[in-house]
Protein backbone atom coordinates (compact mmCIF):
# COMPACT_ATOMS: atom_id res chain seq x y z
CA UNK A 1 0.00 0.00 0.00
CA UNK A 2 2.84 2.71 1.08
CA UNK A 3 4.80 1.32 -2.46
CA UNK A 4 1.25 2.20 -4.62
CA UNK A 5 0.61 5.55 -2.84
CA UNK A 6 4.50 6.78 -3.17
CA UNK A 7 4.19 5.60 -6.77
CA UNK A 8 0.69 8.06 -7.40
CA UNK A 9 2.33 11.02 -5.60
CA UNK A 10 5.58 10.31 -7.55
CA UNK A 11 3.55 9.85 -10.88
CA UNK A 12 1.25 13.36 -9.97
CA UNK A 13 4.63 15.71 -9.35
CA UNK A 14 6.09 14.46 -12.19
CA UNK A 15 3.12 15.13 -14.66
CA UNK A 16 2.93 18.95 -12.87
CA UNK A 17 6.48 19.05 -13.67
CA UNK A 18 5.78 17.50 -17.22
CA UNK A 19 2.82 19.81 -17.82
CA UNK A 20 4.31 23.18 -17.06
CA UNK A 21 1.96 24.44 -14.53
CA UNK A 22 3.44 27.78 -13.04
CA UNK A 23 2.24 30.10 -10.55
CA UNK A 24 2.24 33.85 -11.55
CA UNK A 25 4.08 36.11 -9.16
CA UNK A 26 1.61 38.75 -9.48
CA UNK A 27 3.30 41.20 -6.92
CA UNK A 28 6.53 41.39 -8.83
CA UNK A 29 4.81 41.37 -12.63
CA UNK A 30 5.51 43.87 -14.85
CA UNK A 31 2.95 45.00 -17.03
CA UNK A 32 4.29 48.45 -18.88
CA UNK A 33 2.09 50.17 -22.46
CA UNK A 34 3.64 53.12 -24.31
CA UNK A 35 2.08 55.38 -27.01
CA UNK A 36 2.78 58.41 -28.78
CA UNK A 37 0.98 61.79 -27.29
CA UNK A 38 0.90 64.92 -27.98
CA UNK A 39 3.68 65.88 -26.06
CA UNK A 40 5.88 62.79 -26.67
CA UNK A 41 5.58 59.38 -25.70
CA UNK A 42 3.32 58.61 -22.59
CA UNK A 43 4.41 55.75 -20.53
CA UNK A 44 2.18 53.57 -18.42
CA UNK A 45 1.96 50.46 -16.27
CA UNK A 46 -0.82 48.49 -14.94
CA UNK A 47 -1.11 45.68 -11.62
CA UNK A 48 -3.29 42.88 -10.72
CA UNK A 49 -2.24 40.01 -13.28
CA UNK A 50 -4.08 37.36 -12.81
CA UNK A 51 -2.86 34.37 -14.89
CA UNK A 52 -3.40 30.43 -15.84
CA UNK A 53 0.10 29.30 -17.40
CA UNK A 54 0.71 25.74 -18.52
CA UNK A 55 3.64 26.28 -20.52
CA UNK A 56 6.63 23.32 -21.10
CA UNK A 57 9.02 24.70 -23.36
CA UNK A 58 10.03 21.66 -24.42
CA UNK A 59 6.51 21.09 -25.74
CA UNK A 60 5.18 24.35 -26.17
CA UNK A 61 1.75 23.03 -28.09
CA UNK A 62 0.33 21.76 -25.27
CA UNK A 63 0.60 24.72 -23.46
CA UNK A 64 -1.87 27.76 -22.49
CA UNK A 65 -1.98 31.26 -21.47
CA UNK A 66 -5.13 32.80 -19.81
CA UNK A 67 -4.71 36.22 -18.47
CA UNK A 68 -6.62 39.26 -17.44
CA UNK A 69 -5.94 42.31 -16.12
CA UNK A 70 -7.76 45.51 -14.18
CA UNK A 71 -7.76 48.17 -15.99
CA UNK A 72 -8.54 50.55 -13.51
CA UNK A 73 -5.31 50.18 -12.34
CA UNK A 74 -3.94 52.04 -14.98
CA UNK A 75 -1.39 54.32 -14.09
CA UNK A 76 0.69 56.96 -16.41
CA UNK A 77 2.01 59.24 -13.84
CA UNK A 78 -0.69 61.95 -14.45
CA UNK A 79 -3.78 62.01 -12.44
CA UNK A 80 -5.71 63.60 -14.74
CA UNK A 81 -5.15 61.59 -17.19
CA UNK A 82 -5.19 58.60 -15.30
CA UNK A 83 -8.99 59.64 -14.23
CA UNK A 84 -9.81 60.27 -18.05
CA UNK A 85 -8.41 56.89 -19.30
CA UNK A 86 -10.40 55.19 -16.47
CA UNK A 87 -13.76 57.16 -16.97
CA UNK A 88 -14.14 58.53 -20.11
CA UNK A 89 -15.81 55.99 -23.12
CA UNK A 90 -13.69 56.88 -25.53
CA UNK A 91 -10.88 55.01 -23.34
CA UNK A 92 -11.11 52.45 -20.96
CA UNK A 93 -14.32 53.23 -19.18
CA UNK A 94 -13.41 50.92 -16.29
CA UNK A 95 -16.65 50.57 -14.87
CA UNK A 96 -18.34 49.26 -18.36
CA UNK A 97 -15.58 47.22 -19.24
CA UNK A 98 -13.57 46.04 -16.02
CA UNK A 99 -11.39 43.39 -17.30
CA UNK A 100 -8.85 43.11 -20.14
CA UNK A 101 -8.01 39.83 -20.79
CA UNK A 102 -5.98 37.39 -23.38
CA UNK A 103 -6.66 33.42 -24.15
CA UNK A 104 -3.86 31.52 -26.28
CA UNK A 105 -5.22 29.44 -29.21
CA UNK A 106 -1.64 27.58 -29.19
CA UNK A 107 1.40 28.20 -28.78
CA UNK A 108 4.59 27.40 -31.14
CA UNK A 109 8.32 27.65 -31.20
CA UNK A 110 9.53 30.65 -32.95
CA UNK A 111 13.09 32.07 -33.67
CA UNK A 112 13.62 34.25 -30.60
CA UNK A 113 11.65 32.41 -28.23
CA UNK A 114 7.93 31.58 -28.59
CA UNK A 115 4.22 32.79 -30.35
CA UNK A 116 1.17 32.78 -28.11
CA UNK A 117 -1.50 32.92 -31.16
CA UNK A 118 -4.55 33.64 -29.23
CA UNK A 119 -7.86 36.59 -28.94
CA UNK A 120 -7.39 39.95 -26.82
CA UNK A 121 -10.33 41.54 -25.32
CA UNK A 122 -10.55 45.21 -24.60
CA UNK A 123 -13.65 46.95 -23.57
CA UNK A 124 -16.47 45.52 -26.41
CA UNK A 125 -13.64 43.93 -29.24
CA UNK A 126 -11.97 40.85 -28.97
CA UNK A 127 -9.59 40.13 -31.82
CA UNK A 128 -6.84 38.11 -32.65
CA UNK A 129 -3.41 38.89 -32.07
CA UNK A 130 -0.14 37.56 -31.62
CA UNK A 131 2.22 37.76 -28.66
CA UNK A 132 5.62 36.55 -29.23
CA UNK A 133 7.63 35.94 -25.87
CA UNK A 134 10.65 34.73 -24.17
CA UNK A 135 11.48 32.22 -20.82
CA UNK A 136 14.29 31.80 -19.05
CA UNK A 137 13.76 29.30 -16.38
CA UNK A 138 15.76 28.04 -13.36
CA UNK A 139 15.40 25.39 -11.11
CA UNK A 140 11.21 25.58 -9.84
CA UNK A 141 11.20 29.73 -11.27
CA UNK A 142 11.40 31.21 -14.68
CA UNK A 143 10.22 34.79 -16.05
CA UNK A 144 8.30 34.94 -19.07
CA UNK A 145 8.77 38.53 -21.11
CA UNK A 146 6.85 39.60 -24.40
CA UNK A 147 6.48 42.51 -26.65
CA UNK A 148 3.68 43.09 -29.14
CA UNK A 149 1.85 46.03 -30.67
CA UNK A 150 -1.86 46.52 -30.98
CA UNK A 151 -3.48 49.56 -32.71
CA UNK A 152 -5.57 51.36 -30.69
CA UNK A 153 -8.40 51.75 -33.04
CA UNK A 154 -9.03 48.26 -33.59
CA UNK A 155 -9.98 47.72 -29.97
CA UNK A 156 -12.15 51.54 -29.84
CA UNK A 157 -9.65 53.69 -27.81
CA UNK A 158 -9.39 56.83 -28.39
CA UNK A 159 -10.93 59.16 -31.07
CA UNK A 160 -9.94 58.73 -34.88
CA UNK A 161 -6.89 60.44 -36.06
CA UNK A 162 -5.99 63.20 -34.06
CA UNK A 163 -2.32 64.02 -31.76
CA UNK A 164 -3.01 60.24 -30.29
CA UNK A 165 -0.90 57.73 -31.74
CA UNK A 166 -1.93 54.38 -33.65
CA UNK A 167 0.15 51.86 -32.07
CA UNK A 168 -0.02 51.08 -28.40
CA UNK A 169 3.27 48.98 -27.92
CA UNK A 170 3.02 46.53 -24.59
CA UNK A 171 5.56 44.73 -22.57
CA UNK A 172 5.44 41.82 -20.06
CA UNK A 173 7.27 40.47 -17.56
CA UNK A 174 5.77 37.99 -15.58
CA UNK A 175 7.62 35.74 -12.93
CA UNK A 176 6.44 32.53 -11.93
CA UNK A 177 7.30 29.39 -9.97
CA UNK A 178 5.86 25.53 -10.29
Amino acid sequence: MKTMILFFSSALLLGSLLTGNWKVDASKAKVQFSIKGPFGTVHGTFKGLTAEINFNEKSPSGGSITASIDPNTVSTGIGLRNHDLKSKEEWLDTKKYPKISFHSKRIEKAKDGFVAHGELTLKDVTKPIELPFTFTGKGNGGVFKGHFTIKRSDFHLGKPGGSVGEEITLDLEVPATR
